[in-house]
């Protein structure tokens, strides 16, 4: 898979999308659509008819475990835990497979620069009633370099349109984007970024990944897809910018002018920042902008989970959360799980197979000591190596009677949270509390209470008799 348009004929093929050739406006509707329909579990969908344009706009990419599973090129029966296992398994095997620079691909069909830059060509929508404004960057992400030690950088944040060549930006504290802007600051430059609407799923994917500070998002994708990802050298800003884009956005970041950004309804359910204000970010000022013939333009519906960006969320924040623990050769770790409806990030689910006392708290402790279990992270449960990490009912019936609250809890006051957790005051929200759950048997009682298990005979003559009883 190269791009976003082999994917749309993989998912067709599975009957995962759908054309919508109605019109349907850009304003609200196409969202509220978009919403109800992933909300639904639903096909991806494609409008083909958006009023006022001729690009179509594609929503839903990785709104289910099935178009995940496609995206990265495995069985589509796969559950987010099985996505998660086997991009750990590859991970950890291997070190990294580099991108290929090639000298030409589908991105240069069309090149606006200067005068000719108009971002409004394209069907950017409006989301949300108390949105600030259209956002062009939601299924996005900018490239950006280190001017010291020349990483690049692929990071996902959002991207409000101000005018036909300038787009605001979100970057959060301590995000890689912010780092490298603030060396850039430090020197008195611009930093020079490029903006990816539509590529290979798995760039997203990874682009959306919490990895280790100067890790190359390029090179880790390259290891998922099993390929190198081709990419060309931009003659004006420097970057390696994929070959087989849709759209790309390039131009400059002034790390010391600020515009009015925001309020977004964001993929917790709540809409960020303070309430009903905008406020002052950095922004892009767009040079030039480069598109396929006849661009698919992409788009994540966020709001309330659980959505796109949820279910995305879940996937790389397990993936990448497993990958961490496992690196840490920590004994008896059997599945990880961060559970879509928890917004993709606030909590992890971890069994363990123990092995000493104090086993499965040194599990806990563990996971918020992770790079991905460091940010954002409030919650962890740990229970033993018969519980199914993705079974809510398997977890809630281990916390009801595994799990005593005196013995079991430990709570953590001050850990790194994300600004856009709604649980905390706005104003306070760099800090936050986390909670270790030990939802196992204690492994040092001499007398554990017996567990009550079918005989596995009379299971499996029970299911050979299904047919003639029924019940098949």
């Amino acid at each position: 898979m190269k791009d976003i348009r082999d994917f749309i004929l993989q998912c067709e093929n599975e009957r995962e999308l759908h054309r919508v050739t109605s019109e349907v406006d850009w304003n609200l509707e196409l969202s509220h659509i978009a919403k109800i329909v992933e909300e639904r579990s639903g096909p991806a969908l494609l409008f083909e008819n958006v009023k006022g344009y001729k690009t179509s706009v594609l929503s839903g990419t990785l709104a289910t475990s099935r178009r995940l599973a496609i995206a990265m090129g495995l069985p589509v029966d796969s559950s987010i835990v099985n996505l998660a296992q086997e991009w750990m398994k590859i991970s950890t095997s291997k070190s990294a497979i580099r991108p290929k620079i090639v000298q030409t691909g589908p991105i240069l069909d069309n090149i606006d620069e200067k005068n000719n830059v108009d971002l409004f060509k394209f069907p950017v929508p409006f989301f949300n009633l108390k949105d600030g404004g259209r956002y062009i960057g939601t299924w996005v992400y900018l490239i950006c370099q280190d001017p010291d030690t020349k990483w690049v950088n692929l990071g996902t944040y959002r991207m409000q349109l101000h005018d036909k060549n300038t787009i605001g930006t979100n970057f959060i504290g301590g995000k890689h984007a912010n780092l490298i802007l603030k060396k850039y600051q430090a020197l008195g430059k611009k930093m020079p970024a490029a903006v990816v609407i539509g590529s290979d799923p798995i760039l997203f994917l990874v682009a959306s990944t919490l990895l280790p500070f100067q890790t190359d998002e390029y090179d880790v994708a390259g290891l998922l897809r099993g390929s190198p990802i081709e990419v060309i050298e931009s003659e004006l800003t420097g970057l390696p910018i994929p070959a087989f884009s849709e759209i790309v956005i390039e131009g400059e970041i002034d790390p010391n002018d600020l515009h009015s950004e925001g309020p977004f309804a964001e993929y917790t359910g709540y809409y960020s920042g303070t309430v009903g204000l905008a406020e002052e970010k950095p922004f892009m000022k767009v040079k030039r902008v480069m598109y396929r013939d006849n661009p698919i333009f992409c788009v994540s519906i966020t709001g309330k989970p659980i959505g796109d960006i949820n279910v995305m969320l879940a996937l790389n924040h397990t993936a990448t959360l497993w990958t961490d623990l496992q690196n840490m050769k920590i004994p008896g770790l059997e599945k990880v799980y961060v559970p879509e409806n928890s917004a993709g990030r606030y909590w992890a689910i971890v069994s363990v197979k123990q092995q000493y006392p104090g086993h499965a708290m040194q599990v806990g402790t563990a996971v918020i000591s992770t790079t991905t279990g460091s940010y954002g992270l409030k919650g962890v449960i740990v229970v033993d190596d018969d519980i199914c990490v993705d079974d809510w009912n398997q977890v809630m019936w281990a916390l009801s009677v595994r799990y005593d609250p005196k013995r079991s809890t430990q709570i953590i006051n001050r850990g790194r949270s994300t600004p856009l957790d709604p649980s905390l005051p706005i104003g306070s929200r760099k800090i936050c509390s986390r909670i270790i759950m030990d939802a196992t048997m204690p492994f040092e009682w001499d007398k554990r209470p017996i567990p009550v298990s079918l005989d596995s005979k009379m299971v499996e003559r029970a299911k050979s008799r299904f047919r003639e009883l029924g019940l098949d």
